[in-house]
């Protein structure tokens, strides 16, 4: 079974629907805290295969060569957008190899109109 990590940035509700992977928040385990690269390593040295995240810059911010844990990036950690659209994270996981890094583009969140002040 591949281990699973989910960044601080994700919706804790990720880790009920991928039922077939054992998963894990940074948050329970006590490193949401931590800065990219000592959380990168910390979850290596724990055994995980890979870490969803929603920061954009992850990839950028830290060098990924060598790394055995692999990488999701997802464009929005909005809980609605990432519940409705766990087909293409699924997808995305499934093909995630060690080392490897993905960006998962979700579609934009709805934006909510304020009503107007009533006068």
């Amino acid at each position: 079974m591949r281990r699973l990590l989910l960044d601080a940035n994700i919706p804790h509700g990720l880790t009920g629907l991928l039922p077939d992977y054992e998963v894990r928040t940074a948050f329970r385990m006590g490193w949401n805290l931590l800065s990219n690269g000592v959380l990168l390593a910390a979850a290596e040295a724990d055994g995980f295969d890979l870490m969803i995240t929603a920061d954009q810059n992850i990839r950028y911010q830290q060098n990924l060569a060598g790394r055995r844990i692999a990488l999701v990036a997802l464009s929005t950690s909005h809980w609605e957008t990432v519940r409705d659209n766990l087909d293409m994270i699924l997808r995305a996981v499934e093909a995630a190899r060690p080392g490897s890094y993905a960006e998962v583009v979700l579609p934009r969140p709805p934006r909510r109109r304020r009503e107007a002040p009533q006068r």
